[in-house]
């Protein structure tokens, strides 16, 4: 059963859900579901998350496992701690694509410099992504 957070934003329930399976490590978890939920609006820009010790307790996680999924996330851009304010869902549309934008073509460098093939170098990424979303 998912972990279920709401509260008001603009007159509006805002639901942040967090479901920890056996398997994939618990922190990746929470990064990628949070990411997920950023990303697609179901959590608006501005939307305080809770606390990294709040978040851990109702997960049943150490402390510390959320810590690295919240750096995680605010290294990516999709969220930003406010010091003692919080931590928010950051405006990271525009930011996260022109990261990936930056690493792709750094990549296409990387592996011109190496001698692949169009083919090698998008089977490689294919496979890196198949492995990142666990399909």
């Amino acid at each position: 059963m998912p972990l279920i957070f709401r509260s008001v934003r603009d007159n509006r329930c805002v639901t942040l859900k967090i479901h920890i399976d056996e398997g994939a490590a618990p922190y990746e978890q929470v990064r990628a579901q949070i990411s997920e939920q950023a990303r697609s609006g179901a959590l608006p820009v501005g939307y305080k998350l809770p606390t990294v010790r709040g978040l851990a307790e109702e997960l049943g996680l150490a402390a510390n496992t959320v810590a690295k999924a919240y750096r995680a996330l605010e290294s990516d851009g999709v969220i930003e701690t406010r010091g003692r304010n919080g931590t928010f869902v950051a405006a990271a549309g525009s930011a996260a694509e022109r990261e990936a934008a930056s690493a792709a073509q750094a990549y296409a460098e990387r592996v011109h410099r190496l001698g692949l093939s169009e083919s090698a170098a998008l089977d490689a990424v294919r496979d890196a992504l198949r492995a990142a979303y666990g399909s």
